[in-house]
């Protein structure tokens, strides 16, 4: 089979198709600071300036092999422009909001006035768009450039904080509701204006985990909005959703998801036969003890388990810790590399 690009690889086993090999994706974060060293990008410039953004997202193909890139490391990048307090200062850890504009229990939910275009002017989301140009430009159609939003769920966690939220959908179901569908065009918009400026999926992250909610709070109250929106989204569109999340693998793939990106708590064989072959599955090497802490025999060994239980793109399970060598990260690379084939 003729040797593919990364972009065609990583369409390919997204469509279902015959691939050379299996690809390695960067989906939600393969930063670490040994990489920052290496192509001399660290934080905060690279969460918060367009050109160390792409410069580090770009070392992911560039220095570790994946044929994905993606320049959007944190779950904050839509949150200031929704009015939250976010500290992007620290270089040691990822970014994350302090306030929640909507957790005063007065407070009216509502988006910022001037919706959308006050959105798309924020530094941070013209940050992350002007990255994805960039990238574009480096790369053309050679390496799969993602996008990443935030799903409704997450962002009523940054507008709402996440326990008045979580105690809500049981004590006042109308309020989540409401937040739900106020912030359900936030996605779409900042997704759209992802792909314009080049990407060519989307990671839609939605942490309606195990780890918090029942499987049923999901089917009742995310599914039908995933169904409404995800069809708006006109490229690609993959889930990401942490923790356990076998008993919502039969609800993710009525969402309309071309892929669910999931964790290290799930099997990869019993994810795959949830799937009923109707949703393509990313993932699942252990983020806080093989890629943390374990060296690149035991990578191997969990890749290449994905790999024979027939996980269609080879990835780690979440943004990786920050202390990560890159030699472990290279060996998923590597593993998928000894699949290809001849």
């Amino acid at each position: 089979m003729e040797r593919m690009t990364g972009k065609q690889r990583f369409l390919a086993a997204l469509n279902g198709e015959p691939v050379d090999r299996p690809p390695a994706a960067s989906i939600v974060s393969v930063i670490n600071y040994e990489l920052m060293d290496i192509v001399d990008s660290h934080f905060p410039a690279a969460n918060t300036e367009p050109v160390p953004m792409a410069q580090l997202a770009a070392g992911a193909h560039e220095v570790m092999g994946f044929d994905s890139v993606m320049p959007i490391f944190s779950i904050s990048q839509e949150a200031t422009a929704l009015g939250c307090e976010v500290e992007w200062s620290d270089t040691t850890m990822m970014p994350t909001p302090l306030t929640h504009p909507w957790e005063d229990r007065q407070a009216e939910i509502k988006l910022p006035d001037g919706f959308p275009d006050s959105f798309l002017n924020d530094k941070y989301v013209r940050c992350a768009l002007e990255a994805i140009r960039e990238l574009k430009k480096h790369f053309g159609d050679e390496v799969m450039i993602l996008g990443k939003v935030m799903g409704p769920w997450t962002l009523s966690y940054h507008m709402y904080n996440v326990q008045e939220f979580l105690y809500d959908t049981i004590m006042d179901p109308d309020r989540v509701r409401l937040s739900l569908e106020t912030l359900k065009v936030v996605p779409i918009t900042f997704a759209r204006a992802q792909l314009a400026a080049g990407a060519d999926a989307i990671l839609w992250a939605d942490h309606a985990t195990g780890d918090l909610v029942r499987n049923t709070t999901y089917r009742d109250f995310l599914l039908p909005l995933h169904q409404e929106l995800v069809p708006q989204v006109p490229a690609p569109v993959i889930l990401h959703c942490c923790g356990p999340t076998l008993d919502r693998i039969q609800y993710f793939r009525q969402a309309g998801f071309s892929a669910f990106h999931f964790e290290s708590q799930v099997p990869p064989d019993k994810a795959i036969a949830e799937t009923q072959d109707k949703i393509k599955l990313a993932g699942n090497i252990n983020n806080p003890v093989t890629l943390f802490s374990r060296g690149p025999a035991e990578v191997r060994f969990e890749a290449q388990r994905a790999i024979d239980a027939g996980v269609h793109i080879i990835a780690p399970e979440c943004a990786v810790p920050l202390q990560t060598t890159v030699e472990n990260l290279k060996e998923i690379v590597a593993t998928c590399e000894d699949n290809r084939k001849n």
